[in-house]
């Protein structure tokens, strides 16, 4: 623990505390200042100027990044007949319908994404506490309430990433790998930026980004210069 501090330390040291950079300089240090002994992700938070509680400033939805996460996710599709057995050639890792249903409802979240046909949402909704508190619910804005299930899993699997305002709206995403090149890191978070720049509430008032940071897994945060991210 203490290798790891003084390590985190000395990757903190390289960050100016009363600076705030571009985009492009701030993944560069973000990259730099990676203490992670395997392959970190590298994430970005933003704080928005919303308000969560109203549902018209709720800002949620998805993107398929350029170059994908570096991670080939687990996805499990609610699905029965010619549907299931198109989500299995699509590469889905679970699919099923009430044993899956059952699986699920003991505790099983061993997948990073849900996907489900319309007629298996009134079985799936009464998943709300296993699911919901993950994410992992499956909804039609974000595309994985679907009857085009070999779709969404192929999504998923190419590096489609969803995101969602908590309740202290705060903003969290993932843009790469600390191992993807500089240019691929920018493109992925430029596609991430300008979707969530669109889906900016028209009831939202103020600056609508108040707050980014940039950072690798367990690494400091780098702050961004909000400035620039007006699109």
């Amino acid at each position: 623990m203490a290798q790891r501090s003084k390590a985190y330390r000395a990757a903190a040291e390289k960050i100016a505390t009363d600076t705030h950079y571009d985009p492009a300089q701030a993944i560069a240090l973000a990259k730099d200042t990676s203490v992670s002994k395997f392959d970190a992700t590298v994430e970005v938070a933003f704080r928005l100027g919303v308000d969560p509680r109203k549902a018209d400033q709720m800002v949620r939805g998805t993107v398929n990044l350029p170059h994908g996460t570096g991670k080939t996710a687990t996805v499990l599709v609610f699905a029965a007949g010619d549907r299931a057995e198109a989500a299995r050639e699509a590469g889905a890792d679970f699919v099923g319908s009430d044993d899956l249903l059952e699986k699920v409802a003991g505790g099983f979240t061993g997948f990073d994404a849900a996907v489900a046909t319309p007629d298996m949402m009134g079985k799936v909704g009464r998943l709300g506490k296993v699911l919901g508190p993950r994410g992992l619910m499956p909804n039609p804005k974000t595309g994985t309430v679907t009857m085009d299930v070999a779709k969404a899993v192929q999504d998923i699997k190419g590096g489609k990433i969803e995101f969602r305002v908590d309740k202290h709206s705060n903003l969290h995403f993932i843009i790469g790998k600390a191992s993807f090149d500089q240019d691929k890191l920018q493109e992925n978070f430029d596609a991430a930026l300008e979707e969530v720049l669109r889906l900016k509430p028209s009831s939202s008032k103020g600056r609508y980004i108040s707050k980014a940071t940039i950072s690798t897994t367990n690494g400091p945060g780098v702050p961004v210069d909000t400035n620039a991210l007006r699109g």
